[in-house]
């Protein structure tokens, strides 16, 4: 089976860690991602400037490793992000501000991006959500 997975949730939220949980065991039992989709408050899984502190799970560092280790496709909304302070390298320098919060793996992009990942997968799974 063919997923597309929206997060919507922040970093910490239970529902960030359950999310990742359903992604590993997703491609463990042979299924296939087509793409992650961090949305809303859920852009805050892919910055660099989260700090967890030391006795909790840095969720956003397991979600950037696991996107790494298994070459996935993790999309950040560009419009969720920039309202948020989230920024690559590009925006940063467009909006005259002085750091990126993401690099690789993650990519920034628009809606549309969640649009075709639908169209390609068997199911959309969303954890989170207003």
């Amino acid at each position: 089976m063919k997923f597309a997975i929206a997060l919507y949730s922040p970093a910490h939220a239970p529902s960030s860690r359950r999310a990742l949980l359903f992604a590993q065991a997703a491609l463990a039992a042979g299924h296939e991602i087509v793409r992650l989709f961090f949305y809303q408050d859920g852009v805050h899984s892919a910055s660099s400037t989260v700090v967890t502190p030391q006795d909790e799970l840095d969720v956003p560092a397991q979600w950037r490793e696991f996107v790494t280790s298994s070459q996935l496709d993790g999309v950040v909304c560009i419009a969720a992000a920039l309202r948020r302070g989230v920024l690559n390298e590009e925006e940063a320098r467009r909006y005259s501000r002085t750091a990126a919060s993401i690099a690789a793996p993650w990519e920034l992009s628009g809606l549309g991006q969640l649009h075709d990942a639908v169209q390609a997968a068997d199911r959309l799974i969303c954890f989170g959500g207003p």
